[in-house]
């Protein structure tokens, strides 16, 4: 799901990769991470789209198809409960000078965590 944030994925899909039945997988996989495969997911996706956001070169209808979603609402919700703030006042805001900051740094820092 790291690697595949922006294709459609599914839970079956990935069970079956696991070889594993969807609900097995599922339970298995809250077991593990503490949240449900699609929140993982999610919250993946949000990652990437906050650092693309930061670019600041592509709109936020942009970014949420670049990231793998389907639906503008559905995105724009998530991010917001994510974040703290919606896809286009992140955008919006000076995020200070970024250059320099190594990715891993940059990535811890601007996590999304679930409030």
């Amino acid at each position: 799901m790291d690697r595949e944030y922006a294709r459609p994925l599914d839970v079956e899909a990935l069970a079956r990769v696991a070889l594993m039945s969807p609900g097995h997988f599922s339970r298995s996989f809250r077991a593990a991470f503490g949240e449900t495969p699609y929140g993982y997911l999610m919250t993946r996706r949000i990652e990437r789209a906050m650092a693309l956001l930061r670019r600041g070169d592509l709109s936020v209808t942009e970014v949420c198809f670049e990231v793998g979603c389907a639906s503008l609402g559905t995105f724009s919700t998530r991010f917001s409960e994510l974040v703290g703030e919606s896809p286009s006042a992140y955008r919006a805001r000076d995020h200070g000078d970024d250059e320099g900051v190594p990715a891993c740094i940059a990535k811890v820092l601007t996590r999304p965590l679930r409030r």
